[in-house]
């Protein structure tokens, strides 16, 4: 079964108030079974456009990451962090299949 992922892209106009939105995330992190892959770091931006900061975080499934995303505790959690970013987040299903050869 395929794995779930989530693509974030985020720019934070105050950090301080967004360390609140990180701390509460952590509860349905867990409950659903996240790991963060890429948070923040080094990047390129060869093509399109980017934001400040990006993470990748893998759920064991697509539905676990629908459902940590729609889940009361990460809705809440929005709330503290929409008045301080501005994000897009990608939930997309990994792939499983053969690879080009």
């Amino acid at each position: 079964m395929p794995k779930g992922y989530w693509i974030v892209r985020v720019d934070v106009t105050d950090q301080e108030q967004y360390k609140a939105y990180l701390a509460a995330i952590v509860v349905p992190h867990k409950k659903y079974g996240a790991r963060i892959l890429v948070r923040g770091g080094r990047f390129e931006n060869p093509e399109g456009t980017s934001r400040s900061r990006n993470g990748v975080i893998e759920f064991p499934t697509y539905e676990a990451a629908l459902a940590c995303y729609q889940s009361p505790e990460y809705q809440q959690a929005i709330k503290l962090r929409q008045p301080v970013s501005t994000i897009d987040v990608v939930i997309i299903e990994g792939y499983d299949g053969p690879q080009p050869s």
